[in-house]
């Protein structure tokens, strides 16, 4: 009896060490291999900083392709990535013995599909002793991987040469209701676009580098909430986004109390003593219901025109 799972019979070749330019090499035009735009980048990156890819594609010429326009049957992205990141030179291993179509495509697919598989307790050690933020990005693994957000499973796209991103949310349950209203709010919004440029894009990876490596921390979510930490600590400054330099106003629309008072919280017999203000300036018909603002503005305002206010003191955000 024959076993049915074995390979079919193949003459025997023995591949050669070569140096091609990844340029001038033919990438398959059909690649069940995919790879996501943010791991792609990564990878280009590392390439970068390496100056050399660190594992060899596989290549044919069988007579089929002039020397250096090889098909490249294994390391597509990896091709690619050199390309990207300048390398002119690459080592590959070139199979020049004949090789059927079937027989390409039963090594490509070999290559995608045969990978062992890591022990994830392993896999946390050994990444937790990787101190340098930089070589913690340039192992490639992330919070999913390390199984810190097991339950999180984003639905990442496929082609590496799509200029895209995928952005991950977690709401913590107090927060979930609020995440849906805002998201049926956006789902019914008509044309809106939301555009960010490539450089604000660099400054936030940047900004999160700085934060991991002051705060010792390697999970993006931790150091984004540091991030928010300076921010609550500077909510005053946010009062520039309104104010133009001569004092007045740039816009009209609404903005955050708290970029006014430097803070979200004020103590509670404050608290109680403005709310008690504005619901009698309410009772009294000096300002609408639910406008409790126009008190504020309207203190403020006589406060300034008064005759213990030097307007030489005031003081420019």
């Amino acid at each position: 009896m024959t076993d049915s799972t074995a390979a079919p019979a193949s003459a025997p070749f023995r591949p050669r060490l070569v140096r091609r330019d990844p340029r001038n090499l033919t990438r398959l035009e059909v690649n069940a291999r995919y790879m996501r735009k943010e791991e792609f980048d990564r990878l280009v990156a590392n390439v970068k900083r390496d100056g050399c890819l660190t594992s060899t594609p596989l290549i044919y010429a069988g007579g089929e392709y002039e020397e250096e326009r090889e098909l490249v049957l294994s390391g597509n992205h990896r091709t690619m990535a050199a390309i990207e990141a300048g390398v002119h030179e690459i080592d590959c291993m070139l199979i020049e013995e004949y090789q059927s179509p079937q027989e390409l495509i039963a090594r490509q697919l070999s290559h995608n599909a045969i990978a062992g598989e890591d022990d994830p307790a392993t896999l946390k050690q050994l990444y937790e002793q990787l101190d340098d933020v930089d070589w913690r990005a340039y192992s490639g693994l992330d919070d999913d991987q390390l199984k810190l957000l097991a339950e999180v499973s984003p639905e990442g796209l496929s082609e590496a040469n799509l200029d895209f991103a995928t952005v991950s949310l977690i709401f913590l349950p107090p927060e979930l209701e609020a995440a849906r209203e805002a998201f049926d709010q956006a789902r019914t919004g008509q044309n809106e676009s939301w555009l960010a440029a490539r450089a604000d894009y660099e400054q936030t990876l940047t900004t999160l580098a700085s934060t991991h490596a002051a705060h010792k921390v390697g999970n993006v979510a931790t150091a984004l909430h540091a991030i928010l930490a300076i921010v609550e600590n500077h909510l005053g400054e946010l009062a520039a986004g309104y104010t133009a330099p001569d004092g007045t106003h740039t816009h009209t629309g609404h903005v955050g109390l708290e970029t006014v008072l430097g803070s979200r919280t004020l103590p509670a017999p404050a608290a109680i003593t403005i709310n008690k203000a504005i619901a009698a300036a309410e009772g009294r018909g000096e300002i609408d219901q639910g406008q409790g603002w126009r008190l504020l503005e309207r203190l403020a305002g006589e406060y300034l025109s008064g005759s213990n206010h030097v307007p030489g003191q005031d003081v420019q955000p």
